[in-house]
């Protein structure tokens, strides 16, 4: 049977602080979402909404490994008055980016 998720591996490695305070710390974690995360932020960056491609890249995965998990906890009272105004914000999100890359 073939899962309905991707699966994913994000490493985070902290490379300078600006108090110098040595800290080397990575975190590694696997993750499953629904969408296929590298095409969305191919997309986004391609609709160059920040006219930086890293703040694009930060944007669509941070966006998505955000909504991910606000999905699986839809009923989560953490999440009650974000939930409407999210779902505008994505239409406009998705609106946006067909426009962008017609």
């Amino acid at each position: 049977m073939e899962k309905k998720h991707n699966k994913y591996r994000i490493t985070l490695e902290h490379l300078h602080s600006p108090k110098d305070l040595g800290l080397n710390e990575t975190i590694d974690f696997e993750f499953e979402n629904h969408d296929e995360i590298f095409s969305i932020i191919e997309r986004i960056k391609a609709n160059n909404p920040f006219e930086n491609e890293n703040q694009a890249t930060e944007f669509a995965l941070g966006l998505k490994l955000f909504s991910e998990v606000m999905i699986k906890n839809r009923n989560h009272e953490l999440f009650e008055e974000l939930m409407p105004a999210f779902g505008s914000f994505m239409k406009k999100l998705k609106a946006s980016v067909k426009e962008g890359n017609s």
